[in-house]
């Protein structure tokens, strides 16, 4: 969990501006261009990123910033599911972004810590 957290943190912070901007931007990013929605969701993820992180230090202790990111991870994915299946230019996010944040999602999910007896 610890190394998941971690791994997830810095592809928040740096990834998915890559992904976004340079390296694939139509499985990542909007048609048309919107740049200021854009910079809003890489300013959120890029703060979940660093939180994220610092929760690796100690995962049970911080398992509601993980539920969170589960949860909202789904959330974001299922939406942008929708999105791409009913509009013609946003299908490349089928094989970008949406498997993505349910990848992050079922592999926390899995991974969460669970409280320990007593």
């Amino acid at each position: 969990m610890k190394i998941l957290l971690v791994v997830t943190g810095i592809f928040f912070i740096f990834g998915i501006y890559a992904m976004m901007m340079w390296i694939w931007p139509e499985g990542w990013g909007w048609t048309p261009r919107q740049p200021e929605y854009e910079q809003m969701i890489m300013g959120i993820y890029a703060t979940l990123g660093v939180f994220l992180i610092l929760a690796a230090r100690d995962p049970l202790a911080n398992r509601s910033l993980i539920w969170f990111t589960i949860w909202s991870s789904i959330v974001h994915g299922g939406i942008m599911l929708i999105q791409a299946l009913a509009d013609k230019t946003e299908r490349a996010n089928l094989l970008g972004d949406v498997p993505a944040l349910l990848i992050v999602a079922a592999l926390l999910w899995y991974l969460m810590p669970r409280k320990p007896a007593g």
